[in-house]
């Protein structure tokens, strides 16, 4: 009679990898699962429907003291013989090697160039080899499996290979069948070739594997993971594991090419119920922009206003002065001059108008909301800002290069008649304009905004100019800031300017303070309301905490009467590194917290600065012992009581509104968030399961009444991105509420690590094998270290709004973004696209500072 601890049921096998990717502790389908674990159940059911103990439904038990006496070529037949992975054989095609480039059929001769130009005597080293295939940022994993495929050919592999050989290897590398490439994997783990694998060459390749996917934190972990897979697939403690185990976990792992082909072939059947009409190509135009007017309506008529409002200035302005005597000596060169210069009065009193943030913010709670584009305040800032510049060159080249020549070499008498009152009677030498009030202070007008107009640019802006030192000052936000400041002396200057002009004399017909009076009041008064905030505002700070990635998080206490919505941004001001910048942030913390919290990213000097002071503030006060310490690699926290804290005195000004506070009035939510872009959906997340905890309140105390309950989307969807392990450190807390709290599933969560190999690739394979036996053995991810799984490499973002216009048809679902502009085109072309071929309507809006 059979031992007990020799039998394994292969159908409790079978079970046992289904259960790591199906249901979490509440009973529901792991939201952040990866998209190819969906199909792991139909690939099973079909593999069993393959084999007997399939249909007969009768447990098929393997001795597995048997097998370990066997030959591995025997004991791999037999389990082949098994029945168990025969539905690996149909279609799954995991464990990649090589890129799609170098995978397909011209790879080969990209690896042929590449071997000629690096191969010594005609044979390619060892070292040589990751560049060759492709991976040359992961040298010490390529050289595994150097090793791996030159020991399975009896090479030594400190005498290379020849180009022959490389084919061999390329060719096996690249071969279809799942099984050929999991007996690589599996050797490039087997060091001797015994054809087993022990704890210590499995905690090898967890640290190959952490090392190539820059996850330190599972690289210091390896021996408790690689402890934890042997617990797990050697589970008699013989103290190996076969390919046969391995292959049992793996193959639910892999990517498959089912949900993609599933994905194309729903997406096809969409189009095909896009109506006739829509369909056809003469159509195709007009119907999309129909879509682009009905989704820009209120950018297109502001846009076309303040157009029409320039065309009809200068029309005016260039008439009035065809009809005036300066026209007989300056000809159409003073009406241009004088066409585009009033153009620049009512520009640069408009410029003013969209960085009145207190003024912008109150009229979002009013029905100007429903047909003004509040949202794209500072983008109307920046095309204002190129109108003005194209205005001032204009006016400057048609004075100093028409209208100045004319003056001085017109006929005196013919001057005397018609400008001589203008001039005093004496006619100007070109010196003599320039150096005028209306000369100088043109000039000096001239010179201040081409450089705050310059220092303000994108390259400026962030730094992506390096100019050699001095000259490197100028750029970054620093300089851009006291840039922009000088454009109030441009203000005082285009006053003067005006008022000192040559061919108006009344003072009321001297109309640029008309345009300017009320903007710039308007604007007064925003300087001085936040100066009363900064002092009535009396916040300290209570916490402080520096994470990975030069992150630095301040938890303030909030001030009485600070009322905000989440996704609005507050702006912080730190005397102790500049007094007079402040500098805007995302409010992390929910509208019903009790204290103020923002999450800062040193990125440029202000930030760094910042990041320094309270970096040495926490460590003096885990020095005196009045903080709690905790560490996490590069982590830092601080928690000490208000009236004991030395942290630097911060001051905060807002609340300002921002395109995210309006996320209530949608359906469904989409928001996506890239490394620190995450910031402004942290506070939404805290909000909604606040909002949904004061719902489920109001229903158990049996109060129905609508006004009280809060109105909240159905659903939301949190993407967020991020190219590095410990910016998971940031927001651990909230993922962790929302796995706990969410039992109505209002809210999904989906990590996405970039900088670990996309799913099925072979150097991320025993990293995916770790994370669903830790996740599915205690509930928490090893990368993010908290209860959402994250996956691998960048979403499908396609895919994304495919199953979103599935799962919520005729609905309407706001895309809110926080990110790079590079990422922010491709999600505003889906919602477009999405918008036009479905029911569902997607809103596109990006957060603008």
């Amino acid at each position: 009679m059979e031992s007990p601890h020799q039998l394994v049921n292969i159908s409790e096998i079978d079970s046992s990898a289904r259960k790591l990717n199906t249901t979490t502790d509440d009973g529901k389908h792991d939201q952040a699962a990866p998209e190819h674990m969906q199909t792991l159940d139909t690939n099973v059911e079909q593999s069993k429907a393959d084999s007997l103990m399939a249909s007969e439904d009768i447990p098929v038990k393997v001795d597995m003291q048997e097998l370990a006496t066997q030959p591995s070529a025997e004991k791999h037949h037999n389990s082949r013989m098994s029945g168990i992975a025969t539905s690996a054989q149909r279609g799954i095609k995991g464990l990649k090697f090589l890129d799609k480039n170098l995978a397909g059929k011209k790879g080969w001769h990209t690896i042929e160039k590449r071997f000629d130009k690096s191969a010594v005597n005609g044979r390619l080293q060892k070292e040589n080899f990751a560049p060759c295939i492709g991976m040359a940022e992961s040298k010490e994993f390529a050289g595994k499996l150097f090793e791996a495929l030159a020991r399975r050919r009896n090479l030594n592999p400190e005498n290379g290979i020849t180009k022959e050989e490389l084919n061999e290897f390329w060719k096996e590398m690249t071969d279809q069948n799942f099984d050929s490439r999991l007996r690589i994997f599996f050797d490039m783990c087997d060091n001797n070739g015994d054809g087993q694998l022990t704890e210590d060459e499995v905690k090898e390749v967890i640290i190959l594997s952490a090392s190539a996917n820059k996850l330190s934190k599972l690289k210091a972990h390896a021996a408790a993971y690689a402890a934890l897979v042997m617990k797990e697939l050697d589970p008699y403690e013989h103290g190996y594991i076969e390919i046969l185990q391995l292959e049992t976990l793996i193959r639910g792992l892999v990517s498959s090419q089912g949900p993609e082909r599933t994905f194309r072939r729903s997406h096809g059947l969409a189009k095909t119920m896009i109506p006739r009409l829509y369909r056809k190509r003469d159509n195709r135009f007009i119907n999309r922009a129909e879509d682009f007017i009905h989704e820009n309506w209120k950018r297109i008529w502001v846009i076309s206003l303040w157009i029409t409002m320039n065309i009809a200035l200068a029309v005016w302005k260039f008439e009035q002065y065809r009809r005036r005597s300066a026209f007989e000596v300056m000809g159409y060169c003073v009406c241009t001059a004088k066409a585009a210069a009033e153009t620049l009065k009512l520009n640069m009193a408009l410029i003013l108008i969209p960085v009145c943030r207190n003024t912008l913010t109150r009229l979002r709670s009013t029905v100007l909301n429903l047909i003004f584009p509040f949202d794209d305040n500072i983008n109307l800032h920046k095309i204002i800002a190129l109108a003005i510049a194209t205005g001032a060159v204009v006016h400057t080249l048609a004075h100093v290069t028409c209208d100045f020549p004319r003056l001085i070499t017109c006929p005196n008498s013919k001057f005397m008649a018609t400008l001589g009152p203008y001039f005093n009677y004496k006619q100007p030498t070109y010196p003599s304009l320039l150096a005028s009030i209306p000369g100088v202070t043109g000039i000096l007008m001239i010179i201040i905004m081409s450089f705050s107009f310059t220092l303000a640019t994108h390259s400026f802006r962030r730094s992506v100019v390096k100019l050699p030192s001095p000259l490197h000052h100028l750029a970054g936000f620093n300089a851009f800031w006291y840039a922009h400041h000088l454009l109030a002396l441009v203000y005082v200057l285009l006053v003067l300017h005006s008022y000192f002009i040559f061919l108006t004399k009344k003072w009321y017909k001297r109309t640029t303070w008309m345009y300017l009076t009320i903007p710039i009041l308007f604007y007064a008064c925003e300087r001085f309301i936040r100066k009363i905030r900064e002092n009535s505002y009396n916040v300290g700070v209570s916490k402080a905490a520096i994470y990975p990635g030069n992150v630095l998080s301040i938890h303030m206490n909030k001030p009485p009467g600070f009322k905000y919505k989440s996704g609005m941004y507050l702006f912080v001001k730190c005397p102790d590194v500049s007094p007079y910048e402040w500098h805007p942030f995302s409010i992390t913390s929910a509208p019903g917290d009790d204290y103020l919290s923002v999450h800062i990213r040193a990125l440029g000097d202000w930030t760094t600065a910042l990041r320094n002071l309270f970096g040495k503030a926490c460590e003096s006060e885990v020095k005196s012992k009045k903080a709690n310490l905790v560490r996490l690699e590069t982590t830092v926290v601080a928690d000490v009581e208000l009236q004991d804290t030395r942290f630097p005195k911060i001051f905060i000004d807002g609340p300002y509104g921002a395109p995210a506070q309006d996320y209530k009035k949608y359906d469904i939510l989409l928001l996506v968030g890239l490394g620190i872009g995450a910031t402004p959906f942290i506070s939404i997340l805290r909000d909604l399961l606040n909002n949904t905890q004061f719902n489920k309140e109001m229903q158990r105390e049996n109060k129905s009444d609508a006004d009280n309950k809060e109105n909240i989307p159905g659903r939301a969807y949190f993407y967020w991105v991020t190219r590095e392990q410990g910016s998971f450190e940031w927001f651990k807390g909230v993922m962790n509420d929302v796995a706990e709290s969410d039992h109505d599933n209002i809210i999904e969560m989906h990590n996405y690590l970039t900088s670990v190999y996309e799913e099925g690739d072979v150097r991320s394979a025993i990293i995916a094998m770790v994370q669903s036996l830790q996740y599915a053995k205690i509930g928490v991810d090893i990368v993010s270290g908290s209860k959402i799984r994250t996956h691998f490499a960048r979403p499908n973002w396609r895919k994304v709004f495919s199953d979103l216009a599935s799962e919520h048809k005729a609905s309407q679902i706001g895309v809110f973004y926080c990110g790079s502009s590079m990422l922010a085109k491709q999600l505003r072309d889906l919602s477009q696209e999405f918008s036009h071929d479905t029911t569902t309507r997607f809103d596109f809006h990006k957060e603008n500072f």
